[in-house]
């Protein structure tokens, strides 16, 4: 069998064989009923805005309106069905632990810790590593991101960034795609038929077999994902547009996973299409990248405004995607923790992450409540990190692709096709990219980030 089958197929049997007991089946019928409760109460949400009532994802446009009036006002409806539901929101968390937990327990671990590393599929690195990877982001993206939001001040002109304007990266008003959803996806088969013969044909087979659902509606699940249908041979996407910058972002980042699996079906063992998650997202999050010259087909002569915004959103998030990580960790080691310890724990490891946060004076994210709008703490625990790890990868990629590196597009059609055949760090050495984990991956890195942002800066307001 081990000439026949690559490594990773006994890796994740045996983990599979350590995270499991007939003694949990119960444990996990709970977890996945509680997991539902929170799709479903996000989906359920009903809320009074101007003139009409909206849902989370809906709300999510009016919190990006160039007027900082109707932004504040949105912010101040979404976050307050936040508060009126946190009661819900913490049992339904609280519970998550606790199940979570007894389960770690049955199976002999001290905590859901190690149990959710296992769960993970964690093949080549520890949460040793994990820690690692954190320090290297507050040492070196933190910075350069309190630069990024000093200069969104300045073209702002204002003085602070409140919540609201946060996502504002420019006075008159983020860029928006042109269109309706049908002549975004139009443009997205053109997009990926300039961009190579494979990509072209996969996304013909998308849109002719309708295996996309890209429109926000009321009771919709909340996000956006890829998943595989078994039945059908075929991968589906899923999403929530609501008319800003994330359609895009979201419809490539979605199709970058479909694309890796729909190239990777051939492997063999079929388990084996999918890599770890941490693999998996470095080809969603590398195709925003890779589709970077074709964004004026949806921005017209905003696409350089829109790359501008991409990059910068990108760095931004590595802050806060190690967050959600160390907030996880901190969580479970403590399962005991009430409420208010949960919050406590969020707003402190939130001033040394994001130190610029300001909520002035909305209750609930001043007491530590962001966390609750975090689908994946409480239905994917210990999955977020992943994002992180990929994210590091698709810069370098990007990097590459700057650098006039014909050979990047190849290098991640190559890893594409052998899905999860290798572990991460075997993954991203075969795309010939560095691991975070080694010295000096995210200083090279982000020195290279910090040089572009100097030459696309754009222009700072006049105060």
């Amino acid at each position: 069998m081990k000439e026949q089958l690559p490594e990773t197929w006994f890796l994740a049997a045996e983990m599979d064989r350590r995270s499991f007991s007939p003694a949990i089946i119960g444990h996990l019928q709970k977890e996945a009923a509680l997991s539902t409760a929170y799709q479903n109460l996000i989906a359920s949400a009903q809320i009074p805005f101007q003139d009409r009532v909206w849902t989370l994802a809906e709300l999510e446009q009016p919190m990006n309106h160039q007027d900082p009036a109707v932004r504040k006002e949105a912010a101040l409806a979404y976050w307050g069905w936040f508060q009126e539901n946190e009661p819900q929101l913490q049992d339904l968390l609280q519970q998550l632990v606790q199940v979570r937990t007894e389960m770690a327990r049955a199976l002999g671990f001290e905590n859901y810790i190690d149990l959710g590393y296992l769960r993970m599929h964690r093949f080549d690195y520890d949460r040793q590593d994990v820690a690692v990877w954190r320090q290297q982001v507050l040492e070196e993206i933190v910075p350069l991101c309190q630069d990024l939001y000093e200069a969104q001040k300045n073209r702002l002109g204002v003085d602070t960034l409140p919540v609201w304007q946060e996502k504002a990266e420019f006075a008159d008003g983020n860029p928006a795609p042109c269109g309706t959803t049908e002549q975004m996806t139009a443009r997205a088969q053109e997009m990926y038929d300039a961009l190579s013969e494979e990509t072209g044909k996969f996304f013909r087979e998308m849109c002719q077999r309708r295996l996309m659902d890209l429109d926000a509606r009321k009771g919709k699940a909340a996000g956006g994902y890829c998943t595989w249908l078994p039945d059908f041979q075929a991968p589906f996407i899923f999403a929530n547009s609501n008319g800003t910058q994330s359609d895009v972002e979201t419809l490539t980042h979605e199709a970058g996973h479909a694309f890796q699996v729909w190239s990777s079906t051939p492997c063999f063992p079929a388990s084996l299409a999918w890599p770890t998650n941490e693999s998996a997202e470095i080809h969603s999050m590398s195709m925003e990248f890779f589709t970077w010259p074709w964004m004026e087909l949806f921005f017209k002569d905003q696409a350089d405004r829109y790359r501008f915004v991409h990059l910068s959103g990108a760095v931004k998030f590595l802050p806060y995607g190690v967050l959600v990580d160390h907030f996880q960790h901190e969580v479970y080691a403590h399962p005991d923790w009430d409420a208010d310890q949960r919050n406590a724990c969020w707003r402190r490891l939130e001033n040394q992450y994001l130190p610029h946060k300001d909520y002035s004076g909305i209750d609930v994210l001043e007491r530590g409540g962001w966390w609750m709008r975090q689908l994946h703490i409480f239905m994917d625990p210990f999955y977020y990190i992943d994002y992180t790890l990929a994210q590091v990868a698709a810069l370098q990629f990007l990097a590459r692709m700057l650098d006039g590196d014909e050979s990047a597009f190849a290098d991640s059609l190559r890893i594409c096709r052998l899905g999860g055949s290798l572990c991460y760090r075997q993954l991203l050495k075969e795309a010939g990219l560095q691991v975070p984990f080694d010295d000096g991956c995210l200083q090279e890195t982000a020195a290279t980030l910090r040089q572009w942002f100097e030459t696309h800066m754009p222009e700072a307001a006049s105060r």
